[in-house]
């Protein structure tokens, strides 16, 4: 029998938020944002399912353009920090992927490249969050190299990046918005994450670059009712497979960080940092067991955690356990641990399978 700890894949919650994303942005073309092997949940199977119904996917590398190609990926596919150096213009045109220009080493090795054909260019401007970009001054000449050139595309995309959209309240978004509305040239635009196509209408453009919220989790500082329709695409799953009487005095786990202040019944869940579950997560971090809250009691294993089911009745071995998905919130359990929900799915190993429950 197989370790039971499995990362299972609601495909329809998947395309239920693509379906939000649309009617958030029903005027933009939609890029699906499936880097770091689709934020954790399996890039192609994830691809595959959003391949009817996007119209681009966006990558970090052309690593992971290349193994989207290779599992018959067809659609168009964005590099989003675009080539590292020029010998990867040869591959980038073979993969017939689309390039991002940020900075002028780029331009100048796309200006000197011999290639095929013309490749399909989105110039980055640094609208404020000063991280990637060309600045707003220099972009009309960036933009403008590029339609000289014989090796981009006509239909030149300018992009920018929000560093606060998250947060309604924070004025940095309305700013760069405003820098980005002042650029002296028409071209189509993009701006808007997914915190921007939830909470920034203004940001939609012509085409809106989802991520973090296809996969069903909000990435809003504060509860939004837009990111509250969307459904979560992973749950992190396991079961019990023992149960231990604890006294009051006696501690359990590693350290003895948790000490029984009642009679106590405690489960050991077969899921651990390991497998990706944050090793960060304190005593009381919420899980379900049989569907109802526990809380996590001792420190995060290897291979292992410990839970305090004392108010639930009847749990056995191979109760079902879930670590976070349907019912409790990936944000919930990261806020817990200290962390973002992007990392907790995003460096999510590979020994812990990704199951598809629901095509």
């Amino acid at each position: 029998m197989a370790r039971p700890t499995q990362a299972k894949l609601d495909l329809g919650a998947l395309r239920h938020n693509v379906s939000v994303a649309r009617k958030l942005a029903p005027h933009s073309k939609l890029m699906a944002v499936v880097k770091a092997n689709a934020y954790g949940h399996g890039a192609a199977t994830i691809a595959a399912a959003l391949q009817p119904n996007v119209d681009a996917l966006a990558v970090a590398s052309l690593e992971e353009a290349a193994a989207l190609r290779d599992v018959g990926i067809t659609l168009p596919i964005l590099l989003l920090e675009g080539i590292f150096e020029a010998s990867e213009l040869g591959i980038a045109a073979q993969l017939e992927v689309w390039l991002s220009i940020h900075n002028e080493q780029q331009l100048q090795w796309l200006e000197d490249a011999t290639l095929s054909a013309p490749l399909p260019c989105w110039l980055k401007v640094d609208t404020g969050m000063n991280r990637l970009g060309v600045t707003p001054a220099s972009a009309l000449q960036h933009y403008q190299r590029l339609m000289a050139t014989p090796n981009a595309a006509n239909d030149i995309v300018t992009y920018t990046h929000f560093a606060s959209a998250d947060d309604v309240h924070n004025q940095q978004t309305q700013r760069q918005i405003a820098v980005f509305d002042d650029l002296p040239f028409s071209a189509a635009r993009s701006a808007a994450n997914s915190a921007a196509l939830l909470a920034w209408p203004l940001a939609h453009y012509d085409w809106v670059r989802p991520g973090y919220m296809l996969y069903g989790n909000s990435p809003m500082a504060q509860d939004h009712p837009n990111a509250q329709t969307l459904k979560p695409v992973m749950s992190l799953t396991s079961a019990v497979i023992a149960l231990h009487d604890v006294a009051v005095g006696e501690s359990v786990g590693y350290g003895g960080t948790w000490v029984a202040q009642r009679p106590s019944v405690i489960a050991t869940v077969t899921v651990g940092y390991g497998d990706g579950y944050p090793r960060e997560a304190p005593n009381g971090t919420p899980v379900l067991v049989n569907g109802q809250r526990a809380t996590l009691a001792g420190r995060v294993s290897m291979d292992m955690i410990t839970v305090d089911v004392t108010d639930i009745q009847n749990v056995q071995r191979g109760a079902e356990v879930v670590l976070w998905g349907a019912g409790l919130s990936l944000g919930e359990v990261a806020r817990w641990a200290n962390t973002i929900g992007y990392e907790l799915t995003t460096r999510m190993p590979q020994r812990t399978p990704r199951v598809v429950v629901n095509a």
